[in-house]
């Protein structure tokens, strides 16, 4: 092993984070089968971009009217125990929908109901687990921790998309929902045997603490969390829409099926993969990193909407994969390095909100652009998202006294 692939794989060294990363390879990539069973039989049953649209922005609605008070309830309460409740309760609405849609009863306002409840758990279980991460590693390991977790999430989308693709190409939807509240199941197997005498835990927020108001006010005050939520605030809404977008490209563009989506979704994968081993052998994040990645996002985005062919198209969206996870790391570990620990869990979920949760409003603008003239466009507002997130930083680095500044996270401590 080269010295610079085993620094890619350095927070690994410790226990509690081995042990946690397993746990989520395992939950995510029932996720992602999840995720792409659910697109595809909305499809089914409407053949409708619109409500592919919708089944996406439902997922993530109520992080984006919500999540920032999973936040506040991650810095009150501890996030490993927080996290144990949310892992089980997310086993209920995959054994429902399994059980609709083997009995033949399903209808799309079940599926939809059912996406929009796990929604509502998701906006309670994201921000803790993205600042469980810094207590686990502590700041010396962060930009490579968080590095991995995009492995280990990119991992997943190719292995979740692949394996649903074989289910339902085979058995038909309904498995996939079975097997995802299983692999629960292991995260909470993980998330038990973690040893809490080993975990930096952060300072609780006070009960006097004004919860997110607070959070909103320290962001607008440190321009260093408030620029890179306002890049991904961007590239989030308009650009970050793939869950929409590939299903739709696979079908109308390349007149693919449930197999063409998979291999479209795990090609972008592999890509995504590759880009977060190397940002976490470099160790290095801040505005530069942010502005460098969002236009190689933007590029690539182009490049994709041009591609004619699935043979084309498969390399292209592996250069996007990379671009994509590099630009989220970088923004990830960036506030993770910059905020005070008894703000992180509502600053995370900020992150989530603009990451994530900016899909109920960009979800249905893509699936609309995507149905009325062609995926290719909605690929091509990606790339606009892309660019001018990346002017944006350049301006912000050139013209401002902080972007100038070494304080603007460029390397991990």
């Amino acid at each position: 092993m080269t010295a610079a692939l085993k620094k890619s794989f350095e927070s690994l060294e410790v226990p509690n984070y081995r042990r946690y990363f397993t746990g989520q390879v395992v939950s995510i990539s029932g996720n992602w089968m999840q995720s792409v069973a659910e697109v595809w039989l909305i499809l089914s049953l409407t053949n409708s971009g619109f409500l592919v649209g919708i089944t996406t922005a439902l997922q993530f609605l109520p992080i984006l009217l919500v999540g920032a008070w999973g936040g506040a309830l991650a810095d009150r309460f501890s996030k490993r125990s927080l996290l144990l409740v949310t892992q089980a309760a997310l086993m209920v609405p995959p054994l429902i929908l399994f059980a609709v849609t083997a009995s033949g009863a399903v209808q799309p306002w079940m599926v939809l109901a059912l996406v929009f409840v796990r929604g509502v758990l998701l906006a309670a279980d994201n921000p803790a687990r993205q600042a469980f991460v810094m207590e686990i590693v502590g700041p010396d390991r962060i930009v490579n921790a968080v590095s991995l977790n995009s492995v280990m999430v990119h991992s997943a989308r190719v292995v979740g998309p692949a394996v649903a693709g074989i289910l339902i190409a085979t058995l038909g939807v309904a498995p996939c929902f079975v097997l995802n509240a299983a692999t629960y199941v292991v995260m909470i197997w993980a998330l038990w045997g973690i040893d809490r005498k080993s975990v930096h835990i952060s300072p609780k927020a006070d009960r006097g603490d004004r919860g997110v108001m607070e959070a909103v006010r320290y962001v607008k005050a440190t321009p260093e969390l408030g620029v890179p939520l306002m890049l991904m605030a961007i590239v989030g809404t308009l650009g970050l829409n793939f869950h929409v977008v590939l299903p739709l490209l696979a079908k109308l563009s390349f007149a693919g099926g449930a197999t063409s989506y998979a291999v479209l979704v795990s090609s972008m994968g592999v890509g995504s993969v590759i880009g977060a081993l190397v940002i976490g052998a470099r160790g290095q994040t801040g505005l530069n990193v942010i502005a460098f990645s969002a236009l190689a996002f933007g590029g690539a985005a182009m490049l994709a909407a041009l591609m004619p062919s699935m043979a084309t198209e498969i390399p292209v969206l592996a250069l996007l994969g990379a671009a994509a996870v590099t630009f989220a790391a970088a923004i990830n570990s960036t506030l993770q390095l910059v905020v005070e620990p008894e703000m992180r869990g509502r600053v995370m979920a900020l992150y989530t909100v603009v990451f994530i949760g900016s899909t109920p409003i960009g979800g249905p603008l893509v699936g609309w652009i995507s149905e009325a003239y062609d995926p290719r466009w909605a690929l091509a507002l990606a790339a606009f998202s892309g660019l001018l997130a990346a002017a944006s930083a350049f301006w912000i680095r050139g013209h401002t006294a902080f972007g100038r500044s070494r304080g603007f996270g460029q390397t991990a401590p």
